[in-house]
């Protein structure tokens, strides 16, 4: 078994939580990934908190990578330009090789004009500070993390838990994604995106949560449910349950239903032999070709290269 070698590129400032993820979620994957930590010059990294780290590699080890990662760094480091030394270290990074940022680490490969023409995210905070910096960049900042290949983003703190699970179930399935879920105690898949993480507003006294309905609509979809359904069961207007919702999840929820239904498509392409027509009546698509649409756009590939992907990683 070929072993991943992964390399994380510590910058002065990076935060400690974040600087820890990729060995921490990668490690309990079985053996299948080295995680390796370095920085720009091979000496001690400060952080953002009142210690700093001391790394065992230099900018040499990027040479060596499958996948690199960029450790977020605090928004007062941000930058329109790669200083010198962090230019010079991702040049040693090998063509095509998978890069992944971490929260602020998009601002690095945007400034180094890496996501030019991508799509991309980063924390919601400094969504429009990185807008502003980088315009050619087509930033999402709804969403918990973008796989753009070869590039990935993902947003603030967590969601670098959430990109490197992705990670594990790209390159070795569900199967053992969940596996390293387990074992981390976080869950193996978060609903939403960063809309239900920013600042809203507090609801007022009894106010009624969508969460039932949410529950009521997973074990129902093969079913056609509309807006009128899930208002109904949450005995709300239409109206209410839809701002309500998107207040707690961040999308509306017909997008919702999409989401989860594109999940639990994958689920079976992955674990079963169902055809795709069967698959796309189990989860509440019309048809064939409606699953092979909503699939293409979530993900990019049709279901039978996402079967072939995944069923030989299982």
């Amino acid at each position: 078994m070929r072993r991943e070698r992964v390399v994380v590129l510590a910058l002065d400032g990076v935060y400690p939580f974040e600087l820890g993820i990729p060995s921490r979620i990668l490690g309990a994957a079985d053996g299948r990934y080295d995680v390796l930590t370095c920085s720009v010059d091979g000496r001690p990294v400060r952080t953002n908190a009142d210690f700093g780290v001391t790394v065992e590699h230099g900018p040499e080890a990027l040479a060596t990578a499958d996948t690199v990662v960029i450790a977020p760094v605090a928004p007062d480091r941000l930058t329109d330009e790669v200083p010198g030394d962090v230019l010079a270290a991702l040049a040693l990074i090998r063509p095509g090789i998978r890069i992944v940022s971490i929260c602020t680490g998009a601002f690095v490969l945007a400034a180094a004009g890496l996501l030019d023409g991508r799509r991309a995210t980063t924390h919601w905070q400094v969504a429009d500070r990185f807008r502003r910096m980088f315009p050619r960049v087509d930033l999402d900042p709804d969403v918990l993390f973008v796989d753009d290949h070869p590039f990935l983003t993902s947003a603030g703190a967590a969601s670098g838990v959430d990109i490197c699970l992705h990670l594990v179930r790209k390159d070795h399935g569900s199967r053992l994604a969940n596996s390293v879920a387990r074992r981390c105690v976080v869950p193996p898949f978060r609903d939403g995106g960063q809309a239900q993480y920013i600042e809203q507003p507090v609801p007022e006294q009894g106010a009624a949560s969508t969460a039932a309905t949410r529950a009521w609509a997973l074990e129902r979809l093969g079913e056609p449910l509309t807006l009128a359904d899930l208002s109904g069961h949450a005995r709300m207007s239409r109206r209410t349950f839809a701002r309500r919702f998107h207040d707690e999840v961040g999308l509306s929820p017909g997008r919702w239903l999409i989401q989860q239904r594109v999940a639990r498509a994958r689920h079976l392409l992955e674990s079963s032999d169902l055809t795709v027509d069967q698959i796309a009546g189990r989860v509440g698509f019309a048809t064939g070709a409606s699953l092979r649409q909503h699939l293409h756009t979530a993900i990019g590939v049709s279901p039978q290269a996402y079967r072939r992907t995944f069923q030989t990683a299982r």
